[in-house]
């Protein structure tokens, strides 16, 4: 007797929720376990007084045609919610403000001589975003993604030979090889643009990566209706509306593993439930980190998962600032999203560069009548956080005041007295997105982005185990994580049969019901 292939998601941020619709519209019983009672991860909204507040991501691209958004909107008959914003955001340097649009007037204009740079930019990134559009498993790990390369190759041969040059150098050498080293302020600015989008400066991004991470602006950035959220809320839709479901309010606390295969996950409902409740799965995917589920495999993690962890550099964290401000605090006609940047000399993030997103005025939605919903950002260094946390909880929460003053100081000058009109204040450091999201020590935004070949790809070492997520190439963003999803979703089709013989795992039925399949912890 046959039945079909059962598929466990970890996490509902898009890229668990984008592979679990593909796999679902093939055919396979697919469930989403989400810790939370609502979805998207590090791309959720959430509501709080009358505010609905972007948890992380606050700017999307990706929707543009034959982006990632636009290609898995096609393939699942999804009608995105979406409004395009132009300028997409605006760069506040100390000697200058600059507006980011999809034709790169203003930075020719705002940078002269760095037009040649800007030409070769979007030279390298169209080709880059044709090929990522036909398919491209980076790295590959498989005979058949191999064959896929070579493919994807030989259809865009021989113009795709101008970007071996590319694949070795970084963002650094691109730009001395412009002669445009001696320009600080230039390089400032790339160096702002590149920490959102690579995780780290232009002296350490890879070239071929770096020109289409410069690239988000001119492919358009878009709001989405309700919130960024919204995109993983019309996931769960399509999801559901495909036979697959989504269970809330169960945190995944052990991957069970037996004769070195995944053979299901145990759950418990709320954070401090004492029951766990087995779910039999044939593939896992965990939307999350590689340290999360090496603590999820606990003895069973595989050597190669193991090293990785122990060897593997923390990424990024964030200080976030959600703030309720009355509208009548914005100039007119203020655009959406801005960056603040420090001078050359300075070092980014900790509260010296921010990132900074209001919600549309045209979404009612977002913010009690007459205020806008606002969202600040610093990149910060993880530990420090949990350090002073464990050794000085007073210390800890100095901090966070002392986080707040600089990122409003920082508001006051790009709108003065800003800080006067605000009608709700909620600080977040790490510590604050772990509680919210489980990811580890409360890391976002993925890798820094510094090699093609340190680049990682889903696979574990135990062979029905996948991750998906910022974590696996090509990296951060709705966009990103998109594209990571639609290979995980190919590497489960051709690894996993949609129809199953019947099995038992430790005397439990792969069709019994998981809410009478319960353990004491």
């Amino acid at each position: 007797m046959k039945r079909l292939a059962e598929v466990i998601v970890i996490g509902s941020g898009v890229g668990g929720l984008t592979t679990a619709a593909l796999l679902a519209q093939i055919g396979y019983r697919v469930t989403v376990m989400e810790a939370q009672t609502y979805p998207g991860g590090s791309a959720s909204t959430y509501s709080h007084q009358g505010f609905r507040f972007d948890s992380g991501a606050t700017v999307v691209g990706g929707f543009q045609e034959n982006g990632p958004h636009h290609l898995v909107g096609q393939q699942l008959g999804i009608d995105w919610k979406i409004h395009q914003h132009e300028p997409a955001w605006v760069v506040h340097l100390p000697d200058r403000q600059v507006e980011l649009t999809r034709d790169n007037v203003d930075l020719i204009a705002d940078f002269p001589g760095t037009e040649k740079f800007w030409l070769e930019q979007q030279q390298v990134a169209d080709l880059a975003w044709k090929m990522s559009a036909q398919g491209l498993p980076w790295p590959p790990r498989s005979p058949a993604e191999l064959a896929q390369l070579a493919k994807v190759a030989i259809q865009n041969f021989p113009k795709d030979l101008r970007l071996i040059p590319f694949a070795f150098g970084s963002v650094y050498d691109w730009i001395r090889g412009h002669g445009l080293q001696d320009n600080t302020m230039f390089q400032r600015f790339i160096d702002g643009q590149l920490l959102i989008s690579a995780q780290t400066t232009a002296p350490n991004v890879n070239a071929l990566y770096g020109a289409t991470a410069l690239d988000l602006a001119r492919q358009g950035v878009y709001h989405v209706e309700g919130g960024v959220g919204g995109i993983a809320e019309t996931l769960v839709e399509k999801l559901e509306s495909l036979g697959g479901r989504i269970l809330y309010r169960q945190r995944v606390t052990r991957i069970a593993v037996e004769g070195r295969r995944v053979v299901g996950v145990y759950t418990k409902k709320g954070r401090h439930a004492k029951q766990e409740v087995f779910h039999p799965a044939d593939f896992v995917i965990a939307n999350t980190t590689p340290w999360n589920v090496h603590q999820m495999l606990a003895e069973h993690t595989s050597p190669r998962l193991k090293r990785e962890v122990e060897r593997r550099k923390y990424g990024w964290g964030a200080f976030v600032l959600h703030l309720g401000v009355n509208s009548s605090a914005l100039p007119e006609n203020f655009p959406d999203h801005h960056q603040v940047l420090p001078g050359p000399q300075t070092e980014l993030g900790e509260g010296r560069s921010i990132f900074v997103s209001f919600s549309p005025a045209w979404d009612q939605t977002r913010a009690p009548e007459g205020q806008r919903a606002v969202t600040i950002t610093t990149h910060t260094e993880i530990t420090q956080w949990w350090d002073l946390l464990e050794r000085d909880r007073d210390a800890y929460y100095a901090k966070k005041e002392d986080y707040t003053r600089r990122l409003l100081g920082l508001m006051n000058g790009i709108i003065p007295n800003f800080s006067d009109h605000i009608t709700l204040q909620l600080p977040g450091s790490p510590v604050t997105y772990q509680f919210y999201t489980d990811r580890h020590l409360g890391m976002v935004g993925g890798f820094p982005q510094s090699s093609l070949f340190l680049m990682r790809s889903p696979r574990t070492g135990i062979r029905n185990l996948r991750l998906v997520g910022d974590s696996i190439f090509p990296g951060q963003s709705t966009a990103g994580v998109t594209i990571g999803a639609m290979r995980v979703a190919e590497d489960v089709r051709r690894s996993l049969p949609l129809q199953r013989r019947d099995a038992l795992y430790s005397g439990r039925s792969l069709n019994a019901d998981p809410d009478e399949m319960v353990t004491q912890s």
